[in-house]
């Protein structure tokens, strides 16, 4: 029977990461209380010079630095939704927190996936060389991948060159891009590309499968910061100022 949305995973798999990353943004959506959006201090300067700059009013303002939070959360659950898809062809294991992000089962090869090329700072990179490495001296037969899914072009090489004033280079160490990797593992050479046409086939069909109760809640933060302002009457800004450095000196005179 012919695969519904793409040839190298089962439908089911691929509405199975579907479900999970759901889950992911509904989990992160759920988590923006008052409490959480406050967790690492709101910068109400830069957002003084966003509403003023963009005339943007308060309300539109916070929602988008709550979306903002969200998105970042969401990050780290786009490369788990890549592991997972490649996990599901043959051949292949998730690596479930051993160190790398998806593996041969006949330990050939190895690789850790990065959703974007610019996420890592030089010592992260040097780690991460370093790691790959290993797993190549100790796997003889493995070839080790550092896997941009989004990168500034297509590419399989070796990765080698100075990092932290350091030359690094393995005979099978390498750096790709994110289309030759899923063509690397899955053989087709538009692995990738099905990928993108067909997920928001497979997004409806999954939206449309669950029952109502199960969407997404909207975060709570917004709200409360609204209910506050109610009773003290300053505005979104001053009463999330006032609640984020109230202990500065001269701030609490809100």
């Amino acid at each position: 029977m012919k695969n519904k949305y793409v040839d190298f995973i089962s439908d089911e798999h691929f509405l199975n990461c579907v479900a999970n990353l759901h889950k992911a943004y509904t989990k992160a959506k759920n988590n923006i209380t008052k409490k959480n959006f406050y967790s690492n201090k709101v910068d109400t300067i830069k957002l003084t010079f966003d509403a003023k700059f963009n005339e943007i009013d308060e309300e539109s303002l916070i929602q988008a630095e709550i979306l903002r939070q969200i998105d970042k959360s969401i990050n780290n659950s786009i490369g788990t939704f890549h592991e997972q898809i490649l996990s599901g062809i043959k051949g292949f294991e998730v690596g479930n927190f051993s160190g790398f992000d998806i593996k041969a089962t006949d330990d050939t090869m190895f690789a850790d996936i990065k959703n974007k090329h610019n996420t890592m700072n030089s010592s992260s990179a040097e780690a991460l060389f370093q790691k790959l490495a290993r797993y190549a001296d100790t796997y003889k037969s493995s070839k080790c991948y550092w896997v941009q899914v989004l990168a500034k072009s297509s590419f399989c090489e070796l990765w080698k060159g100075e990092i932290n004033g350091k030359e690094y280079s393995h005979s099978r160490v390498y750096k790709i891009s994110g289309d030759q990797f899923y063509t690397l593992l899955s053989g087709k050479q538009d692995a990738l590309f099905q990928l993108y046409k067909n997920l928001p086939i497979a997004i409806n069909y999954y939206l449309n499968s669950i029952e109502k109760s199960e969407l997404i809640k909207e975060n709570s933060a917004l709200d409360e910061i609204q209910s506050e302002t109610e009773t003290s009457k300053r505005t979104i800004l001053d009463q999330i100022t006032f609640e984020n450095y109230s202990y500065y000196l001269g701030f609490d005179k809100f």
